[in-house]
């Protein structure tokens, strides 16, 4: 019978052990986080993801945890990716009623209109937007996409629709951005009635705020395919997790410092955002 006996502490204080037969020593192999190759405690990575959640910043979240910035980035990154890839599992042939769909504007370095004449094609800087589909009754995140707004990202963003969605018909309700006609028509047109809602405004006073937009003046509705309920027509639901979204990542909130540098990090931390919200 091989006896092991207790034989210290190595380094994290994780506990060590002997063979009484051949005097090896070894630890226990334990579960890591996310299952890679992370070397801290599983209470300090805890700890770094809370205050994330939070919204504290990258820097902020490093002084609070004793960490490097570095550490927490590379966290991050491995929760967005796995939140992710859980959200693609869990989020499979669901039976909805009715789906809105809306998209949040931010940038990568700089806005589109800033981008110097070599930047033009530049794909990894500038205007980006994350494509959010939502189930009207549970409030569920179906789908999310994060691209430039254009009629190929729109059509990636319905399929990831179309896989997460019932084979039943439903309805479906958007703005009126032109290329979610075609990508509805190429993969949903089988099961989408399909509408299109646009909030009209009044024309902004000289004067005011830049960023506040005029007086509401009335909601716009129109059938583009199928049969849909104009009277259950609405976006306002998305557009309200759009705020909440804003509010908890502080890279997607308007008028902030905290801008994103690197194409990766909104998908980082969207993903990380939707398994939290």
């Amino acid at each position: 019978m091989v006896e092991m006996v207790k034989a210290g502490r190595g380094r994290n204080s994780i506990q060590r052990f002997k063979c009484q037969q051949c005097g090896k020593r070894f630890s226990e192999p334990r579960q890591t986080p996310f299952g890679a190759d992370v070397r801290l405690p599983a209470e300090k990575v805890t700890a770094i993801l809370h205050h994330l959640v939070e919204g504290n910043s990258v820097r902020g979240t490093a002084r609070l945890c004793d960490v490097e910035k570095r550490t927490v980035l590379n966290i991050l990154k491995l929760a967005g990716e796995n939140c992710e890839k859980m959200l693609a599992e869990k989020i499979h042939q669901i039976p909805v009623g009715q789906v809105q769909a809306d998209e949040i504007w931010t940038f990568v370095q700089k806005k589109e209109g800033h981008k110097w004449a070599h930047e033009r094609d530049a794909e990894q800087i500038g205007d980006s937007y994350t494509y959010i589909a939502l189930e009207k009754t549970t409030k569920l995140v179906l789908a999310w996409h994060l691209g430039k707004r254009d009629t190929p990202n729109t059509i990636e963003f319905i399929r990831k629709l179309r896989a997460a969605t019932f084979e039943d018909q439903f309805e479906l309700c958007t703005d009126a951005f032109g290329s979610y006609l075609p990508a509805v028509n190429q993969v949903l047109y089988d099961r989408a009635n399909y509408s299109q809602v646009v909030k009209v405004y009044s024309k902004q006073e000289e004067g005011r705020e830049r960023y506040s937009p005029g007086e509401f003046v009335t909601v716009e509705k129109q059938a583009m395919r199928g049969n849909p309920d104009l009277n259950r027509a609405s976006t306002s639901h998305v557009e309200r997790k759009n705020g909440s979204l804003r509010q908890w990542c502080k890279r997607l909130t308007r008028l902030t410092l905290r801008f994103l540098e690197k194409v990766g990090e909104p998908a980082i931390s969207v993903g990380l955002a939707f398994r939290v919200l």
